[in-house]
Formats: structure tokens, sequence, C-alpha cells
């Protein structure tokens, strides 16, 4: 068994259990100046700070030849799978599917779309394309998870009270558990980063895990 220290305590990994790396849409749109949450008024820096540690760690899991999981939030081009409710939703601005300067918003092939050049995945990594802010949400991940015999996973990407929390929710709902890698998510809003950090982890780990990329990489170097 390998124990990687976090919070609130050890995070094991029983002899035959598989860790998938989990990035959470690393895509141009939400990252880049002059995409869509740029556009939005937020301050998009805050979510480039973690490519490096993100970076590292996806590299480290190649390394070991891990499974590895990309999800890319988007939609099909005639916003047949988008709901009403997520499509209407803001009155500013611009909207799902609306063009922006990396073409229409979240819309699957579509540059802005795009996972960031920097952890652009391999072939044999797994990509989700989903819908809605979780990775389960009428998506394939379970079926995939299971044909992998994944049970553990190591959880990254943005933004972290949205698209990262929700799919940790719904992991641990089904049975897996998650560790969330600190310094390998971020959010728009350093607050509520941090309030999700201790919501997930309150209660002997309700939801699950936290720690920081140090600590597993720590961990692996002697698996």
């Amino acid at each position: 068994m390998t124990a990687i220290l976090a919070q609130p305590y050890n995070f094991e990994i029983p002899d035959g259990g598989k860790m998938a790396l989990v990035i959470i849409d690393m895509q141009r749109d939400f990252l880049e100046l002059g995409g869509f949450g740029d556009a939005l008024g937020n301050n998009v820096r805050l979510l480039q700070a973690i490519v490096p540690t993100v970076k590292e760690l996806l590299e480290t899991w190649r390394s070991l030849s891990f499974p590895i999981i990309h999800t890319i939030e988007c939609h099909k081009p005639d916003l047949s799978d988008c709901p009403p409710s997520k499509l209407k939703r803001g009155k500013e601005g611009l909207k799902i599917g609306d063009v922006g300067a990396m073409g229409r918003i979240l819309i699957y092939g579509e540059q802005g779309n795009n996972i960031i050049p920097e952890l652009t995945p391999k072939e044999g990594e797994i990509v989700i394309l989903k819908p809605g802010k979780g990775a389960f949400t009428r998506t394939n991940l379970e079926e995939l998870l299971q044909k992998h015999d994944i049970t553990h996973l190591v959880i990254t990407g943005v933004t972290t009270e949205v698209c990262v929390q929700t799919t940790m929710r719904e992991a641990n709902d089904r049975g897996y558990e998650c560790l969330l890698v600190e310094d390998g998510t971020e959010s728009y809003f350093p607050e509520f980063k941090q309030s999700t950090i201790e919501m997930v982890r309150a209660q002997g780990g309700i939801i699950g895990w936290t720690t920081d990329s140090k600590s597993i990489l720590s961990a692996l170097s002697i698996m």
C-alpha cells in the first residue's frame, strides 16, 4: 500500500489499486486572454498559475504509464445537448454558442474549446467531452473507469468550486476515492477555492482528501 501525505489524513492506495490523474477543463477559453473567461471579466492569470504544476503531474503520470483522463466542457454545434437553463444563463455578454475571439463559445472543435498546448492529450489518454459541469453527467466516464479498474482519482483543473468540485462529488457518490491537488486547481475567486478545499475534506473527508503536488510526487517516487 502507498500512502500520500494529505488532509484530513493520509490518502492510501492499496496494492493493485489504479490511480488516475484527472485534468478538468484546462481549455483555452478559460485560461487565455481573449477567451470566454476573460470576456466575462475574470482574471485568467489566476488560472494560468497552476499550469506548471499540472504539467509536472501529467509528465509524471506518463512516465509511470498510469491512466490519465482529460475533460473538456463542450457542446455540439447545434447546441442540442445544451439544456435551455444553461444556454440562457447570464443577462449580459457572451453566451454559449456565441462567437468569441477564439470561435464559438464552448463548442467542440473551436479553437477556444481546445485544451491549452502545454497539456495537449496524447494518444491513448482518455478525453471526456462533457456537456455539464460534472464529468460523469451524460458521459461514459464511469464505464471507462470500471473498464480500466480505476479506483482512485487525483483531481486537478478548473474551476475549483464549479467543475472540479462537481466532478469530485459525483465520483464520491459512485464509490471512488478522490484526492484534490490544492496547487493543481484554481478559481477566478480565491476565496471560493479555499472554501471548496475546506468543504471536501471536512468531517473526516466527507467528499475526499486534499494535498499538494510535492506530497504526491514524493510518494510516487518510491512506488
